[in-house]
């Protein structure tokens, strides 16, 4: 080790610098001393209701975020450069739709398609279409579609709606991204140090490094949609169902704000019964490419400028092809 990193360390432990250590023991002597108001609290019927629901949020989304973290690593450690330059074609406009119909084979929800989206661009896939993929894999893959046609068994054609509107708002938003995006707008966090080590090794440390950058994301979303859903009266939801208009967008705004892993999403659409069947298939799209979580998500591995610029033109996309396929197909 050089002697300015060496002497780095001591200066920064008698810095008195706060580590994750000390935070936790914090935490956990303030839960010891505050345990009797707290119980209180989260006995309130409110509390239990966001207790409920973010436990609800995480329990979904983690197998899933540690599935794409593993792919992710494996992606990173293991994929040679050439492979992706093999597998897409070399005009950016045409691996937008190659990539877009990955996602019909690979499992997985949204929370674990961010990590692999980042880990793509850093092996040299062209943004456009890891963004593409990102957007397709968690609404047309065959879990997703299957839990669909379980919830609207009567309706087939809201299987195929979804499939083709998700499809075709990711490849219009990764067109849209080589016509309008900067590549400075991506700011891809750094990676743990995997020069010099084996695979294995690599492997390992490129797992736990996602995983915690990632998961600190996911907690942050989880948290915000498990308020909404205390803060947001369920009889406004009847009043906008009459309106066509408003349920589109209700139920679009409803998705964002819910966060609902698009594996279980379809479910809770089928018991939105008193809405439309094109706003629940707006519900559907919009749900799996913009929510809090997710674009938390985004904003923590690909950067605050990206996510706050990539997530409203998605949901805007998403609305408009969601709603011209429901009117089309339903």
């Amino acid at each position: 080790m050089p002697v300015g990193e060496a002497a780095v360390g001591p200066r920064r432990a008698r810095g008195g610098l706060v580590g994750s250590v000390e935070v936790l023991a914090t935490v956990l002597v303030l839960l010891v001393v505050f345990r009797e108001p707290l119980a209180g609290a989260l006995a309130a019927p409110r509390m239990q209701t966001w207790t409920t629901v973010f436990v609800s949020v995480l329990v979904q989304a983690v197998p899933f975020l540690v599935f794409g973290v593993l792919l992710s690593a494996a992606i990173a450690v293991f994929v040679p450069r050439a492979f992706w330059a093999r597998a897409l074609p070399r005009h950016p406009a045409l691996a937008v739709p190659v990539a877009s119909v990955a996602g019909v084979v690979l499992p997985g929800c949204e929370c674990g398609s961010v990590p692999i989206a980042g880990s793509l661009i850093r092996r040299g896939v062209t943004p456009a279409a890891a963004l593409a993929f990102l957007l397709a894999a968690p609404a047309v893959n065959p879990v997703v579609l299957t839990a669909t046609a379980v919830a609207f068994p009567g309706n087939p054609g809201m299987v195929l709606a979804r499939a083709l509107a998700s499809l075709a708002v990711a490849m219009i938003m990764g067109w849209l991204w080589l016509r309008l995006g900067r590549a400075d707008w991506i700011r891809l966090p750094r990676r743990p140090e995997l020069a010099g080590v084996g695979r294995g090794r690599a492997f390992w440390a490129a797992v736990r490094h996602d995983v915690v950058h990632a998961g600190g994301f996911l907690v942050v979303g989880a948290m915000a949609a498990a308020t909404i859903n205390v803060l947001v009266p369920e009889r406004w939801l009847q009043t906008l169902a009459d309106d066509p208009v408003l349920s589109v967008l209700a139920l679009a705004v409803l998705a964002v704000l819910l966060s609902i892993c698009s594996e279980a999403d379809a479910f809770v659409a089928a018991s939105l019964s008193q809405f439309s069947l094109t706003s629940r298939l707006v519900f559907l799209v919009v749900g799996p490419m913009v929510d809090l979580k997710l674009i938390s998500m985004q904003a923590g591995v690909l950067g605050r400028r990206f996510a706050f610029r990539f997530a409203p033109a998605t949901f805007a996309v998403a609305v408009g092809v969601a709603t011209l396929a429901g009117a089309v197909l339903l």
